[in-house]
């Protein structure tokens, strides 16, 4: 099966679902199968392009069997809502361009956001007469909207039309959570037409330690004695991270805490701010570290956080979950009721749930289960035995497999009335690297 993969995040990123995208490619390349991956320079989480891949328009690789077939993305350092328009929209061009030089797959998986790379999956389906199955980890409009990024308007009317369209035209939807399964349903797309294709936790977080780890990352970093309550992952609106520095506020005089926040992203400068500004001794940064030195950094943490805009319920659901259940680390949710995080909670038994944008409650719960350190021991092993059940990476992927080659077998009615299949091909591939 020769298979195209087209989205914006790709290795070398390490974040998000750049992970996952790697992932699925190198799953199905060792799985025998034709993998391209039609991705844009890295750039996530820190909004800048290496040195390495700047000044190109185009770049080849090849890594783990996959080709990767990298196309120019603008990355504003500063984002705005119309900065990340024009981002999304150099990288939908440049990409469909791209993804032309090629030859002509047997299935075409998009991954959305950007959205508009449902318009460019639309036109290489027609082109090459292949079926194309959107996956959706991101809400994008949903999100634009219940986070007030994007008032009620034209732009925002434009930008549902054409997720419709990217719906309908595709042969299957995949999202990560049946709650977010249930938003696209409402949407008016058959319920048959709409998978789960779920991300998975690192079989690697299975091997931390869930207790006595973590301290040659506490020396390191100058950590020994502190109870440390740690947030990694990106740094953006969604995020809603000034709860944290509103609990680390009533645990100011305690030396005996630190709130670590490891990653990068859009807010970050403000949140350092913030911190400058209200002389929290108690809070620290830290960029993204090396897988080896990340695992550590989850043995070495008491508790580890999950925090959402109170909007924020079944539009997204961050991979950071599956993550830290996996490495057995107690959590606090800071999130809506109705999220499927606070389902997740609820259900596995792996942390506690307090209220978003609440910076008492959820100061509140880190002083109850920094207290309770038999309780936080039974909330990491409840939280792994969860992860271990139903995020199984072999599983996954060979049920994506499996989605996928039964999507690819369904020929296209127009590939009867054409002898010559490959009409639409570029013959020479664009490579600048």
């Amino acid at each position: 099966m020769r298979v195209l993969f087209l989205g914006i995040n790709y290795w070398p990123e390490e974040t998000g679902i750049a992970v996952f995208n790697t992932g699925r490619c190198e799953y199905l390349a060792a799985r025998g199968h034709n993998v391209v991956m039609v991705t844009g320079f890295p750039y996530y989480p820190q909004w800048q392009v290496p040195e390495a891949y700047r000044g190109r328009l185009f770049a080849s690789e090849r890594r783990a069997g996959v080709d990767i077939r990298r196309s120019y993305l603008y990355a504003p350092r500063n984002v705005t809502p119309v900065r990340r328009m024009l981002h999304e929209a150099s990288f939908v061009a440049s990409s469909c361009v791209r993804a032309l030089s090629g030859r002509r797959p047997d299935i075409l998986l998009t991954v959305s956001p950007p959205l508009a790379l449902g318009l460019s999956s639309i036109l290489l389906s027609r082109l090459w007469r292949i079926p194309y199955v959107l996956h959706v980890p991101d809400l994008q409009p949903d999100a634009a909207a219940d986070l007030g990024m994007l008032r009620s308007g034209r732009l925002l009317t434009t930008l549902y039309a054409v997720e419709r369209l990217s719906y309908r035209c595709s042969a299957l939807v995949t999202t990560l959570t049946e709650a977010m399964r249930r938003r696209i349903l409402a949407k008016g797309i058959p319920a048959a037409k709409v998978r789960l294709f779920s991300d998975w936790a690192d079989p690697l977080l299975f091997t931390i330690p869930l207790r006595g780890g973590g301290a040659s990352f506490r020396r390191t970093f100058d950590l020994e004695g502190r109870f440390l309550v740690l947030h990694a992952g990106n740094m953006g609106v969604k995020q809603g991270l000034g709860v944290v520095l509103d609990a680390a506020e009533h645990s100011a005089g305690d030396p005996g805490i630190v709130h670590l926040l490891v990653g990068d992203g859009a807010v970050r400068p403000a949140l350092e701010r913030a911190v400058a500004s209200k002389r929290l001794q108690n809070v620290r940064f830290l960029p993204l570290q090396p897988n080896a030195v990340f695992h550590d950094m989850l043995a070495a943490a008491d508790i580890c956080l999950v925090t959402q805009q109170r909007t924020v319920a079944d539009i997204v659901f961050p991979s950071k979950v599956l993550t830290l259940l996996a490495a057995g680390r107690p959590l606090i949710a800071s999130v809506n009721a109705t999220s499927e995080v606070a389902r997740v909670m609820e259900e596995s038994g792996a942390g506690l749930v307090v209220p978003p944008e609440d910076g008492p409650a959820l100061h509140g719960g880190i002083a109850a289960l920094r207290a309770d350190r038999t309780r936080r021991e039974h909330m990491g092993a409840a939280g792994r035995c969860y992860a271990g059940e139903r995020w199984d990476r072999h599983g996954l992927l060979k049920a994506m497999e499996a989605q996928l080659a039964a999507v690819a077998a369904v020929r296209q009615p127009e590939d009867r009335r054409a002898p010559h299949r490959e009409q639409f091909e570029i013959g020479t591939e664009l490579d600048h690297g």
